[in-house]
């Protein structure tokens, strides 16, 4: 699976002020650490910076490019010039984050990819919202974020589809369908469109304890139904060796040998039982509370693993 270092986001208060003070050094650090860690490319997340996102851009792009030359960048920013301003730097060698259905980002992002032959992220999302069943996540793909792909000269290799993962902290009942629309999309063209997510949405306003194993236990559901990269945090060795486990299939614990289970089940389209489990292994019993979470069995709550 293809992975995305998160890191450099605005929202981290390290990163913040490091914009601020354009200190090069954190950001080549940084990157190089995502790099080690096994990242394929990196998020550059600057927020909007309405008034100083090209300038912003321009530079980042150059701390990139001292740290980790060559490797893949992802500009996530609203400000198209600040995307432009990193496209003309690297040209094809980028994901453009993102597209929405909304009218506005639809008719201006895709045309910017196709210009530079870049990857484009398209959010399975209108002005209403995010749609909640996998039906109408679908039908925002198939309807206007493909159309406008094809229209516009970007090849399904290059077209990433973030179907948008809901918390299960208030929404878990969604959960569900946001992996049926991974495993739909995989199904209804030929050849389908690229998937991708973020690997922590899904435990957003969890405690932080919680959160390593729901957001790992999700990956690789995800992963199952055909998921091909993720926006994830890289030095998180635990959720890596998940990733790397999914390809070995060597497993070295019984927890991992039931994430290799948990991975062909829903690959089938089917369930984990309560005997492919060794409940006496809390790993295990923790993995299986939190697939009956993930799968909206069991009702969420921040004390479901002492239940």
């Amino acid at each position: 699976m293809y992975k995305i270092g998160e890191n450099i986001h605005i929202v981290s208060p390290s990163v913040k002020q490091a914009v601020s003070d354009r200190d090069g050094t954190f950001f080549v650090e940084l990157a190089r650490k995502q790099q080690e860690a096994g990242a394929d490319a990196l998020d550059l997340n600057i927020g909007p910076q309405k008034k100083t996102g090209p300038e912003v851009m321009d530079w980042l792009v150059d701390c990139m490019q001292e740290a980790v030359p060559g490797m893949t960048l992802s500009f996530d920013t609203t400000n198209l010039a600040a995307i432009e301003t990193g496209l003309k730097k690297v040209g094809s060698n980028a994901f453009v984050n993102s597209t929405s259905a909304e009218e506005e980002r639809l008719a201006n992002v895709p045309p910017l990819a196709a210009k530079y032959g870049a990857k484009l992220v398209a959010l399975c999302l209108e002005k209403s919202g995010i749609p909640v069943t996998a039906d109408a996540r679908i039908g925002i793909a198939m309807e206007k974020l493909i159309p406008r792909a094809e229209e516009v000269g970007i090849p399904m290799e290059n077209l990433y589809i973030d179907p948008l993962i809901l918390t299960v902290s208030g929404c878990q009942e969604y959960g569900p369908h946001a992996i049926e629309t991974v495993r739909m999309l995989k199904m209804l063209m030929d050849p389908p469109p690229m998937t991708t997510m973020g690997a922590s949405n899904v435990s957003n306003q969890v405690p932080a304890p919680l959160r390593p194993l729901i957001n790992q236990v999700h990956l690789v559901m995800l992963m199952a139904v055909g998921l091909d990269s993720a926006i994830l945090d890289p030095l998180d060795k635990d959720m890596m060796r998940i990733i790397e486990l999914m390809d070995t299939r060597e497993p070295e614990t019984g927890a991992e040998a039931l994430f290799l289970k948990l991975f062909d089940t829903v690959a089938a389209g089917e369930e984990v039982e309560p005997s492919d489990v060794d409940m006496s292994d809390p790993q295990q019993a923790d993995i299986w509370k939190t697939i009956q979470v993930l799968l909206n069995k069991v009702i969420y709550t921040d004390s479901y693993l002492r239940l």
